[in-house]
């Protein structure tokens, strides 16, 4: 099996270079024409009034959902020209929408990476018996819509003998497992170095931040879906309906960039649970984890969990042929789940 390079203080690199030698940094090209940050710019100078604008975009209204456009939306900054009173005018506007659809006042924030981090996660697939409680974690953690039910992580139940995912089925539904024949492999956004989504992006609604997640600003997603289609890893989701989430399920505590709710129309995606992880919290599908198969961390500290693991274990990374330079590790312990019967919990339980 072939393993990704690693250089210094355990990063993943490129097999040709000890740099990244990706093309991250470099912005994606668009071609001459009207964007919506061009419109916005030469339409407000033009007009110098809002209610001008709000006049002519009138009609999108009859395009998408009422409840969900409002031109102060539109025009609002991207979330990187956006300074104190810009995001507060934000958060506020947000936190009024929440409040009249779900009949509750959220607790919502714009909360930065830190210094000095870069997250990485690591998946033991010795242990994942393929439970799933990670992926329904997930979705109370981060709003995802229950009807129909948005899912960040799919689990695949894999013939052992094989690392290829297209074999993979996500649809099992056995009423126990682990399965005597299969080992289990969940897979979400990789968070890559080289992220072939924000690429594509035409309006630069996904980016990478600095430690390593990349997020998508909601209201400035036109639904493209070119990062979806970009996405070796099956990791974005669209909204194709309204969003449907039980007020008495509504998770409060929310990101801007994270898990705050969506609306028709638009993509998402794992964000590593940046709204806990910022403030030194786990996932909360690490935390669900009955086995201990999931490790997550800073792979700048060199005593943190998730570097040890990366030094010491046997490390896979998914199609690393593609160059995405993924911060998603895959490793084993003293078995080979692709070869071996992975132990029952009870069994690991024994042994602990």
């Amino acid at each position: 099996m072939k393993l990704p390079v690693l250089g210094k203080n355990g990063r993943q690199e490129s097999a040709k270079s000890a740099g990244c030698g990706c093309s991250s940094e470099k912005r994606y090209e668009m071609r001459p024409g009207l964007t919506r940050r061009s419109f916005l710019r030469r339409g407000t100078a033009a007009t110098g009034a809002v209610a001008a604008i709000a006049a002519s975009l009138s009609p999108l209204r009859e395009l998408g959902d009422t409840d969900d456009f409002s031109v102060q939306k539109f025009l609002q900054k991207h979330y990187k020209e956006m300074d104190g009173k810009d995001m507060a005018s934000a958060l506020e506007r947000i936190s009024k929408e929440v409040e009249k659809r779900y009949e509750v006042r959220p607790e919502i924030r714009d909360i930065k990476p830190m210094d000095g981090v870069e997250f990485v996660y690591a998946l033991n697939l010795t242990r994942c018996i393929g439970c799933r409680k990670c992926v329904h974690a997930c979705v109370d953690e981060n709003n995802q819509s229950r009807d129909p039910e948005i899912q960040y992580i799919r689990v695949l139940e894999m013939p052992r003998g094989t690392i290829d995912i297209e074999q993979g089925n996500h649809h099992y539904d056995h009423a126990t497992v682990p399965s005597d024949d299969h080992y289990y492999m969940p897979i979400q956004c990789h968070q890559c170095a080289n992220p072939p989504c924000v690429k594509v992006c035409p309006v630069e609604a996904t980016w990478q931040e600095p430690d390593g997640i990349t997020v998508i600003d909601y209201d400035w997603c036109i639904g493209c879906r070119y990062c979806e289609a970009a996405c070796p890893y099956w990791a974005r989701r669209f909204n194709f309906a309204k969003p449907s989430i039980p007020k008495e399920k509504l998770n409060t505590d929310m990101g801007y960039l994270s898990n705050r709710p969506r609306h028709k129309g638009v993509m998402e995606k794992c964000h590593f649970c940046l709204h806990r992880t910022r403030e030194g919290k786990m996932p909360a599908c690490l935390e669900v984890c009955p086995t201990g198969a999931r490790k997550f961390g800073n792979i700048l500290d060199p005593n943190s969990e998730v570097r040890k693991v990366l030094e010491t274990k046997r490390v896979f990374v998914l199609k690393q042929e593609v160059g995405t330079l993924p911060r998603f590790f895959y490793y084993f312990d003293e078995r080979d789940p692709i070869n071996e019967r992975v132990p029952t919990r009870a069994g690991m339980e024994a042994h602990s």
